[in-house]
């Protein structure tokens, strides 16, 4: 297998495997090689770096030095920016209420609870059951945030 570092025509850049350069080749001719972003079939190889292994002092050097608190990585294209931006704005303008999302939206629809923007996680059945009973609830194109330790 080969990995290559690949360009389209709209300057996109992507990485694809392959079985080898031949195999390559003959995907490209075909036309079946594809920007993984626009679709154009006007892919190009593209200048990219041999992964090398470092030398085994260097390995154990890394494993000993304590890593330094790093950033979270920039977005990769305008649409994750996008949904970043979109992230940041609903957590700065709403309350999260969690998984208790149809119980609390019900509560604010009838009354029982204060009228304030929400947001959180309801099941497909829960979120059909609100927008059944008129509550304007929206989907969103988000994942909720989870501790990975």
């Amino acid at each position: 297998m080969i990995r290559y570092t690949l360009r389209c025509d709209h300057d996109h850049s992507f990485d694809s495997w392959f079985q080898s350069a031949a195999a390559f080749d003959k995907l490209k001719a075909a036309g079946m090689v594809a920007c993984a972003v626009c679709g154009s079939v006007s892919v190009e190889k593209s200048l990219m770096a041999p992964a090398v292994r470092p030398a085994r002092t260097a390995v154990r050097a890394e494993a000993a030095a304590v890593p330094a608190a790093r950033p979270l990585a920039a977005p990769a294209s305008p649409a994750e920016a996008a949904l970043a931006a979109l992230r940041a704005h609903i957590e700065a303008n709403s309350e999260h209420v969690g998984l208790s999302f149809a119980a609390e939206a019900r509560a604010i629809h009838e009354g029982r609870a204060p009228d304030r923007a929400i947001h959180g996680e309801a099941t497909p059945a829960e979120a059909r059951a609100l927008i059944e009973e008129g509550l304007p609830v929206a989907a969103l194109p988000l994942l909720p945030a989870r501790k990975t330790n």
